[in-house]
C-alpha cells in the first residue's frame, strides 16, 4: 500500500512519499521536486504542471492558474471578483451559482468548475507518485489552510474524488508542518510534564498563517490559530508590478496593464527579483527584451527600495503573532521556538518583523518549501495499517466557533446555542438532547461572521425525521450528535429517540445518563439542551461535574446535584425500560455538490485522461516518422554508405524529403494509424539497407565463433585417433558419425563464405548471421554430447573383492555365524577405544 502526502499549494505542489527508509520528497518526470499548480487546455490535449507553466504566455487564455481561492465560493463572491481582476483567463458562473473556468479546449468553449480543474492537478500528482512507486496510489492526505471553511474543504475532497484518491485526510498547513517538526524530537518532556510550546508560521505565495503547538512525548496539541488569507508572497509580487508599471508608463509610454501577456511576463520578472533581494542588498537590474510593442525595458530596484515599497504589507505581519498569543493564553517567554516555513518568509523583512516580536532568534530546522508534504506523508503512514510508525496524537481545532439555531413554538421563535467554540479540540463529538414532538431542522452557522473570510455564516439544515409524541404524549427525547471529523468538516452524524417502554408510576423525564448540562438562558425547558461530550468520537468524558441546570416552563431555573442525579436514574431504571431508534437525517449542506454532478465530474475526467493518452500516442506515432527520418538520412551519408547504390540513394533521399515536407505540410495533424502506416512504408526501403550493414557487422564475429568450435571437435577427433587415454571410452560408431557431420559443417561454411565473398557490399547477403547462429547451436547439440560423454568410473580391486566376498558369502570354511560375529568384535573393539569400558 503507497502512502502520499500531498502539499496542494496556491502556486506549486509537493509530494512526499512514506518509505521504509524515511520520508522521501518525489520528483516529477522534469526531475523537478515541486509541481506548479497550472493547467493549460488546447485544442487536442491538456498540459498540467510543468509543461502547462511554459504555456502560461504562449496559451494565455487557456492556462488555468491561481485557481486555489475559488474553491466552494459562489460566483458572486467578493474573493471570486476580486481574484477575477487578476486572473488572464475568464471565470464564469455555473448552473449551481458556483465559480468556473471557462476555456477553449477540443476546439470548443467549455467551462469546468473549480473541483473539475483541482481534479485535473490532483489526477497528475497523482500519476507522478504512481511513476515513482512504481504502483498504484489510493489513499493520500491532502493539506488545505487552516482557514478553510466547511464549503472550501468539501469542495477539495470533491476534487480528490475526481481524481480518483481517497483522502484520508484534509490536514491544516500549520498542523502538518508540526507534525514533521515533532514526531522526529526525542528530546520532548513527558505527558505528566510542562509542554513545550512552539510557534509556527507559514508565508506562502497568498496567505499567512500562524499556529502555536503544545509538544509533549508522543503528542501534539494545536492551541491556537490565526491567519491572514489575504497576505503571502504574490502581494509583493504585485508591489513590485505595480511599481514597474508606473515607471514604464512614464519612461517608455507603454501601459503595461492593458496587454495581459506582458503582465505575465512583468510578474514572472518581478517574482524573481524578489527573490534575488532576498540575498542581496545593491542595486539589481531589471530587463525584458521585446517586452511590448516590440520595445525592450529596462530598470533596477534595491532591498531598501522594496521595504519601502512594501511597508504597508509588513506593518500586517504582527497582530496575527499578537492574536494567536492571546488565544493560546501565553507569553514571550512561554515559547520554545518559532519555526518558519513558506517560500516568503525568505524575505529578511519579514524574518526581521518575527523576531522583533517575539525578541527571539527564528529557526529554519525545516524544510521551508516541503514540510507541509512531509508532515502529510507521516499522518498518511499514521492513518495507514500497511506502516509501523511511533504513537503519536494529533489534536487540531475548530477554527471558526459554529452555532445551532432551531424554531420553538415560543415568543421569538427560534432557539440556539454555540456547539463548537473558536479554538475547540478538533476532531470532536458532541451529543445534544432535545425533548420534541415532531421533526424538526437544525441550522448551523458561523457565530461570528467578521472572523470568517467566507460571505455567507451558513454551513447547512440537517432536519431530524420521524419525530412522534411517546405513547402518553409526552415529548419524546432526541439525542443529536454533532461532530467536527477529521477533515474538520461539520455534521450532525446521527439521531436517535430514547422511548419509554412499560413505565410504571412517575412519568417524570429523568435524565437516561449522567450529563453534562448546556446553559440555555431564556428559552422553555421544552427545548433545553443537555450535551454529551464524546472526545475523538469513542470515549465520553464529563470536564466537570457540576449541578444539572434546566429551565422549567416558568423559566425557573432548578439545579439538582450529581447524587441526586444517581437517584433519579436509579428510580428510572427500576420503573422501566427505554429503547434507542436510530432516526433518518436529511442534509443540505452550503456550496455542496449533488452527488449526479460529481459523477459527471468523474467521468468527464476519465474522458480527458483518455483523451490525453490518445493524443500521447498519436504524438509519439508523428515522432517516430519524425526521428526515422532525420535518423536514416544522417546514416545515409555515413554508416550505410557502402551498402546502397548511388541510384537508390538518391531514390530513398527523395522519398525522405518529401516525409519531411509532408510532416510539417498537410501530414501535420493526421490520426495515428496514417503515422504508423508511412513509418512502415519507409521501413520497407530501409530495412534491406540497415539489414545488409547489420549482417556485415555481426558476420566476422558469427563465423569465427563457428569456425572455434569446427577446430575444436576436430583436435577431439584426432587425439581419439591417436589413442588419447582420454577419449578411449568413446564409442567409434559415434565418433564416425561426428566426423561426417563436421565434414559437412566445414564444406556449408566453405561454400557460403565463398559465395559472400563474391558479393559487394549493395547487394544482399547470402547467408545471413541468424543462420550461421543456428548452425552453431546445432553443432554444439548434435557433438557436445558425444565428445564430451564422462569416462565410466573403475572399481578399485580392493573394493571389488569385497564386494565380491559380501555377494558370495563366506568363504575359507568360515560360516556365516562366525564371519557376523568377527564383525561384532571389530565393532566391540572400536567401541572400547572411544572410551566406553566393558568387563568380561
Amino acid at each position: 500500500m503507497s502512502v502520499v502526502g500531498i502539499d496542494l499549494g496556491f502556486l506549486n505542489c509537493y509530494i512526499a512519499v512514506a518509505r521504509s527508509g524515511g520520508i522521501e520528497t518525489i520528483a516529477n518526470e522534469y526531475s523537478d521536486r515541486c509541481t506548479p499548480a497550472c493547467i493549460s487546455l488546447g485544442s487536442r490535449t491538456r498540459a498540467i504542471g510543468n509543461a502547462a507553466k511554459s504555456q502560461i504566455v504562449t496559451n494565455v487564455r487557456n492556462t488555468i492558474h491561481g485557481f486555489k481561492k475559488l474553491h466552494g465560493r459562489s460566483f458572486d463572491d467578493p474573493i471570486v471578483q476580486t481574484e477575477r481582476i487578476r486572473l488572464p483567463y475568464e471565470l464564469q458562473k455555473m448552473p449551481n451559482g458556483s465559480a468556473g473556468v471557462k476555456v477553449r479546449y477540443l476546439e470548443e468553449e467549455r467551462p469546468f468548475a473549480i473541483e473539475q480543474v483541482t481534479g485535473m492537478l490532483l489526477a497528475k500528482l497523482k500519476e507522478t507518485s504512481e511513476n515513482a512507486l512504481k504502483k498504484p496510489v489510493a489513499d493520500c492526505v491532502i493539506s488545505i489552510p487552516s482557514f478553510f471553511t466547511d464549503a472550501e474543504r468539501r469542495s477539495v475532497m470533491a476534487a480528490a474524488q475526481v481524481a480518483g484518491l481517497n483522502c484520508l485526510r484534509l490536514m491544516n498547513e500549520t498542523t502538518a508542518v508540526a507534525l514533521a517538526y515533532g514526531i522526529y524530537k526525542q528530546d520532548l518532556p513527558p505527558l505528566d510534564e510542562k509542554p513545550r510550546n512552539v510557534i509556527f508560521i507559514d508565508m506562502g505565495h497568498s496567505a499567512y498563517q500562524v499556529s502555536v503547538c503544545a509538544f509533549n512525548k508522543g503528542k501534539l496539541k494545536v492551541l491556537a490559530t490565526t491567519f491572514d488569507p489575504y497576505l503571502g508572497g504574490r502581494n509583493f509580487d504585485e508591489a513590485l508590478v505595480d511599481y514597474f508599471c508606473e515607471e514604464f508608463k512614464t519612461k517608455y509610454k507603454i501601459n503595461v496593464k492593458e496587454n495581459s501577456r506582458a503582465l505575465l511576463r512583468l510578474y514572472q520578472e518581478c517574482e524573481k527579483l524578489k527573490k534575488l533581494m532576498s540575498a542581496n542588498a545593491s542595486d539589481l537590474p531589471l530587463n525584458i527584451e521585446c517586452f511590448m510593442n516590440d520595445l525592450d525595458v529596462s530598470s533596477k530596484m534595491n532591498r531598501a527600495q522594496f521595504e519601502q515599497l512594501c511597508a504597508s504589507l509588513f506593518t500586517r505581519i504582527e497582530p496575527p503573532l499578537k492574536a494567536v498569543m492571546e488565544q493560546a493564553n501565553l507569553q514571550r517567554e512561554d515559547i520554545s521556538s518559532i519555526e518558519i516555513v513558506g517560500g516568503a518568509t525568505r524575505i529578511p523583512a519579514v524574518k526581521e518583523q518575527i523576531t522583533k516580536f517575539f525578541l527571539k532568534d527564528i529557526s529554519t530546522t525545516l524544510n521551508a518549501d516541503e514540510a507541509v508534504a512531509r508532515g502529510c506523508a507521516l499522518q498518511c503512514a499514521i492513518l495507514s495499517p500497511a506502516f509501523k510508525v511511533r504513537e503519536f496524537s494529533i489534536t487540531d481545532l475548530v477554527p471558526y466557533s459554529i452555532t445551532l439555531r432551531w424554531k420553538t413554538s415560543f415568543e421569538d421563535g427560534t432557539g440556539e446555542c454555540e456547539v463548537f467554540c473558536k479554538n475547540h479540540p478538533a476532531p470532536f463529538s458532541k451529543v445534544i438532547t432535545f425533548h420534541k414532538k415532531e421533526p424538526f431542522e437544525l441550522e448551523a452557522f458561523y457565530t461570528n461572521l467578521h472572523e470568517v473570510p467566507y460571505p455567507d455564516p451558513r454551513i447547512g439544515s440537517f432536519t431530524i425525521q420521524n419525530v412522534l409524541p411517546q405513547s402518553d404524549g409526552d415529548s419524546s427525547k432526541v439525542k443529536v450528535k454533532v461532530r467536527v471529523n477529521i477533515h474538520g468538516i461539520f455534521s450532525v452524524a446521527s439521531a436517535s429517540v430514547i422511548e419509554k417502554q412499560n413505565v410504571e408510576g412517575d412519568h417524570s423525564d429523568a435524565p437516561m445518563e449522567t450529563e453534562t448540562s448546556f446553559k440555555n438562558e431564556g428559552k422553555d425547558d421544552v427545548d433545553k439542551m443537555q450535551v454529551d461530550q464524546e472526545e475523538g468520537g469513542h470515549q465520553k468524558c464529563h470536564a466537570e461535574h457540576t449541578p444539572e441546570e434546566e429551565i422549567d416552563h416558568t423559566g425557573t431555573k432548578t439545579k439538582s446535584a450529581p447524587s441526586d442525579k444517581q437517584d433519579r436514574l436509579n428510580q428510572t431504571i427500576k420503573k422501566g425500560k427505554v429503547k434507542s431508534i436510530d432516526l433518518p437525517i436529511q442534509s443540505s449542506l452550503c456550496r455542496q455538490l449533488g452527488q449526479d454532478l460529481l459523477n459527471s465530474y468523474i467521468e468527464n475526467e476519465g474522458k480527458m485522461i483518455m483523451q490525453d493518452k490518445l493524443e500521447k500516442e498519436r504524438n509519439d506515432a508523428k515522432n517516430a516518422v519524425e526521428e526515422y527520418v532525420y535518423d536514416f538520412r544522417d546514416k545515409l551519408g555515413t554508416v550505410y554508405e557502402k551498402f546502397i547504390t548511388q541510384e537508390d540513394l538518391n531514390k530513398l533521399s527523395a522519398i525522405l524529403e518529401d516525409t519531411e515536407n509532408w510532416l510539417y505540410e498537410e501530414g501535420e495533424d493526421q490520426p495515428k494509424q496514417i503515422y504508423v502506416d508511412k513509418l512502415q512504408e519507409l521501413k520497407k526501403y530501409g530495412q534491406p539497407i540497415q539489414m545488409r550493414y547489420m549482417e556485415h557487422e555481426e558476420r566476422p564475429k558469427a563465423l569465427n565463433d563457428l569456425g572455434k568450435k569446427i577446430q575444436l571437435v576436430m583436435k577431439v577427433i584426432e587425439a581419439y585417433r591417436n589413442k588419447d587415454e582420454r577419449y578411449d571410452h568413446l564409442d567409434p560408431a559415434d565418433v564416425e558419425k561426428v566426423e561426417k557431420y563436421i565434414s559437412e559443417a566445414m564444406s556449408w561454411l566453405n561454400s557460403k563464405m565463398n559465395a559472400q565473398n563474391k558479393l559487394s557490399l549493395t547487394q544482399d547477403p547470402v547467408v545471413k548471421v541468424s543462420e550461421i547462429v543456428a548452425k552453431s547451436k546445432d553443432l554444439d547439440n548434435f557433438c557436445n554430447p558425444i565428445i564430451y560423454k564422462p569416462k565410466p568410473k573403475v572399481e578399485v580391486a580392493e573394493d571389488k573383492a569385497k564386494a565380491n566376498s559380501e555377494h558370495n558369502g563366506p568363504m575359507d570354511g568360515q560360516s556365516g555365524t562366525e564371519t557376523k560375529a568377527d564383525t561384532t568384535k571389530d565393532s566391540s573393539q572400536h567401541t572400547k577405544s572411544s572410551g566406553e569400558m566393558e568387563v568380561d
